[in-house]
């Protein structure tokens, strides 16, 4: 059977050239006799390649020195939870932008600790847009503001970061981490799931500068303490092994075509072929304001669900794939992340446009 066109959101298309690499090492690796899922996660030849990742990573994102790379369990959902409990350690207080289903989450598990307050929102809109904050919006007492960078399920993305002074910037970066070039140093703690960008469901990545690690609240369990897995280099407990073996293959693979930088270039170009058509046609139409479009995620409606319907069923039979749009949004969604070929861009925007000659 060939390959297929994957639009979904998570878990996503990884590139082929890892999954080939991944198949050949999959029973031997590298002459060891054995899989990397075989491995004990404290022998050599296994901590070659978690190091290794590290350092990929490290040199992908520019990653300063004073700064913690760490791969956890948990997906981003647990650091909904962690982010509080480890950074509430002096007002109790943080501030959230709420743009999305998984702020929303983010919202209700930090409540749990301390005081949060919702800067701004766009549900109003059906979190369509990213709604536009000011410095002085934000408390300087917080211990943190936190924000997604990109919503996967509404398709927006941040047109640039907030200015929130000295207090530390937390950013769920899930859905487009590696997608775009961030600094690093302007946000206190990143954190994000790796089956969209990164590779399979099961391990997280948490980037946090140094001086905020140790200050957790006296309830946090031992494994949702940051300075527990700093301590210990993510290996306080068995990590999921073989999900960070093919991280770091994708990180190789990202790093092999020029870094992020290039990879940013790319996706924008793929984005701007889906966008471009969209704004043009008499049938379909986006439904993000272009402001806060995101590159990743592009939910888009032909106004008639039975339509929407019909186009999911033939597209899909011409290999165009889990195009579905989430539940709580209806239509459409291409999920267009860096392991996308763009060529299935292409294919797709040839399709809607077969498709909408058809359905005039």
């Amino acid at each position: 059977m060939s390959r297929v066109f994957n639009f979904s959101a998570g878990p996503a298309t990884l590139p082929v050239e890892v999954l080939e690499k991944a198949q050949k090492d999959l029973v031997d690796y590298k002459g060891t006799g054995m899989s990397v899922m075989e491995m004990s996660h404290r022998s050599s030849d296994y901590m070659a390649i978690f190091d290794a990742a590290i350092a990929s990573l490290r040199k992908l994102m520019a990653v300063p020195d004073n700064y913690e790379v760490m791969f956890m369990h948990g997906g981003a959902s647990s650091q909904f939870a962690m982010v509080p409990l480890n950074l509430f350690s002096k007002s109790k207080k943080a501030d959230y932008i709420h743009t999305g289903e998984w702020s929303k989450k983010a919202i209700a598990e930090a409540k749990r600790y301390g005081k949060v307050n919702v800067v701004a929102s766009s549900e109003d809109k059906t979190f369509s847009y990213i709604p536009k904050v000011t410095k002085d919006m934000f408390d300087p007492e917080a211990d943190y503001v936190h924000i997604t960078t990109n919503n996967t399920i509404y398709g927006t993305t941040f047109p640039s970061l907030p200015e929130v002074g000295n207090v530390p910037l937390v950013a769920d970066m899930s859905s487009n981490i590696l997608a775009q070039v961030y600094d690093v140093s302007k946000f206190g703690l990143i954190y994000a799931g790796a089956q969209k960008n990164i590779g399979p469901a099961g391990v997280a990545i948490v980037i946090v500068r140094k001086d905020l690690i140790g200050k957790a609240m006296d309830i946090t369990p031992t494994m949702f303490n940051y300075k527990t897995h700093a301590d210990n280099g993510s290996m306080f407990n068995t990590p999921p092994t073989y999900a960070i073996y093919i991280a770091g293959l994708v990180f190789d693979w990202l790093l092999e075509r020029g870094g992020v930088a290039a990879m940013q270039k790319i996706n924008e170009e793929k984005a701007g072929w889906l966008y471009d058509f969209l704004d043009n046609s008499s049938l379909f139409k986006a439904t993000v304001e272009p402001a806060s479009r995101s590159t990743m995620n592009v939910p888009f409606v032909t106004g008639s669900d039975e339509l929407d319907a019909t186009f999911i069923k033939e597209a899909s039979a011409k290999g165009l794939k889990t195009l579905k749009g989430h539940r709580t949004v209806g239509g459409m969604r291409a999920s267009i992340y860096n392991a996308m070929p763009q060529e299935g861009v292409k294919s797709l925007v040839a399709f809607m446009k077969e498709f909408e000659l058809r359905n005039k």
